[in-house]
């Protein structure tokens, strides 16, 4: 009897532990897809708003410093929907755009006596 007992016990601890394996993993999908998402609408309004040879310069820049470019795309998502962009951004735009966002580096140099 005790040892029936303890094996329906398990045994619904097993369960509980499955159900909440699943939920999570559902959640995660979920998160997923949702990320996918605002990727794609992101990449939709780059096209819409950058000329061919900027969006090439931003893909070049997302491959050596992704959260750098993270952060124009966010920000020229931003200029967009706010509708302070008016017409395509050129790469000479963006150029500039890139100046002002990218921090000042401190120079430093070393003399030898």
């Amino acid at each position: 009897m005790v040892d029936d007992e303890l094996a329906e016990l398990r045994r619904r601890k097993m369960e509980q532990q499955l159900q909440r394996q699943a939920m999570n993993q559902q959640a995660m999908e979920d998160e997923a897809e949702r990320q996918r998402q605002i990727d794609s609408q992101v990449r939709v309004a780059l096209m819409e708003i950058l000329e061919p040879e900027a969006r090439e310069r931003l893909n070049t820049i997302k491959l050596t410093r992704p959260e750098f470019a993270k952060a124009v795309e966010q920000q020229l998502v931003m200029l967009a929907q706010s509708g302070r962009v008016r017409q395509r951004i050129t790469d000479d735009q963006l150029k500039g755009l890139l100046t002002q966002l990218t921090p000042s580096k401190k120079e430093f140099r070393i003399t030898r006596k």
